[in-house]
């Protein structure tokens, strides 16, 4: 009856028992991406395909796998006569020391007091300050705005309905963290009615204490010019603009007067190059800066701005050149 031969790379159905088999007698490496057969040859890796490699010959085939199995890694030997570690030895306070190296002494650490966090800015006006007209309230989602007639009895009859969260925008809705309507459009976002009521609006809030106003020497300024106006701009950021003064004082002088809301304050006396006409000369305060558009009196060109500032060697030029 024939009988399949069991050896490592031969597989063949043989009759005859005597028959000599052509096997891998080791077992099969995989190394690094290589394979190959455990052999006698020194280089079992010498040829990258597996069935190519060196085979045992003058066997007879059989039916019994008995290729050696592989032999178990050897352990790393541990040398001897080391000494073992010294043992923990209890000293009075409890705490373990050993007996070979001493431990010096350490200072307890100094835990640092903890710093109060800062007292709550007030959340409602301070009855001292006064509220100047068309003064818009301050908290969120309120549009509420005051009028010249605001006093103490007909605060006390207003309601300020108001978002005390935050504006969240998510994936094209838009709404507030404090209340779960949301929207799409930007104009219905803004007249999504809050949802926290609370009596009188806050229209200036309250100023903390001991907080005085930080005196701006100067502020960065900068200019262009037609041949009838010049177009200044003084960059002061966050101008109150109910308590700013702008006075045009002369035709070669403006005074400013620019409170911020983060207490900061630039006041001076500008000194103009040029003559301006005071009547037609206007202001306009914007986020960021102050515009003055100065009308020319006689229509010549400004280097400077200032009278008090040093010249540039440069010549501007207005209008149309004459011809000769």
């Amino acid at each position: 009856m024939p009988e399949k031969c069991v050896h490592k790379g031969c597989g063949k159905t043989f009759t005859d028992p005597d028959e000599d088999c052509v096997y891998h007698p080791g077992p099969p490496v995989f190394h690094e991406g290589q394979k190959g057969v455990r052999a006698p040859s020194p280089n079992p890796f010498r040829s990258g395909l597996h069935v190519d490699l060196h085979h045992q010959v003058g066997i007879a085939h059989s039916t019994v796998d008995d290729t050696p199995a592989p032999k178990p890694a050897a352990k790393p030997v541990e040398p001897e006569n080391i000494a073992p570690p010294p043992k923990p030895v209890a000293i009075s306070n409890g705490e373990p020391e050993t007996s070979t190296i001493p431990r010096e002494p350490q200072a307890p650490q100094e835990t640092a007091a903890a710093t109060p966090p800062p007292p709550p800015e007030s959340e409602s006006d301070d009855p001292s300050l006064d509220i100047p007209a068309n003064k818009k309230c301050r908290r969120r989602g309120c549009n509420a705005v005051s009028s010249a007639e605001t006093g103490s009895s007909l605060r006390d009859e207003e309601e300020c309905i108001f978002h005390p969260g935050q504006p969240l925008f998510h994936e094209g809705s838009k709404g507030w963290t404090c209340c779960k309507r949301r929207v799409l459009e930007f104009e219905q976002f803004m007249k999504i009615e809050g949802c926290k009521r609370k009596k009188r609006h806050m229209f200036v809030g309250s100023r903390k204490k001991d907080e005085k106003e930080e005196a701006l020497m100067t502020v960065r300024h900068d200019f262009y010019q037609t041949p009838t106006v010049v177009i200044a701009s003084l960059y002061v950021k966050k101008i109150e603009k109910e308590r700013a003064k702008i006075q045009f004082m002369s035709p070669t002088e403006v005074l400013v007067d620019l409170p911020t809301t983060d207490m900061k304050r630039f006041k001076a006396n500008i000194p103009l190059f040029g003559q301006i006409d005071t009547a037609k000369s206007t202001s306009k305060i914007m986020g960021t800066k102050l515009e003055l558009t100065l009308v020319k009196l006689d229509g010549a060109s400004w280097p400077t701005l200032r009278s008090d500032e040093q010249r540039t060697s440069e010549i501007l030029q207005t209008g149309h050149a004459g011809r000769a």
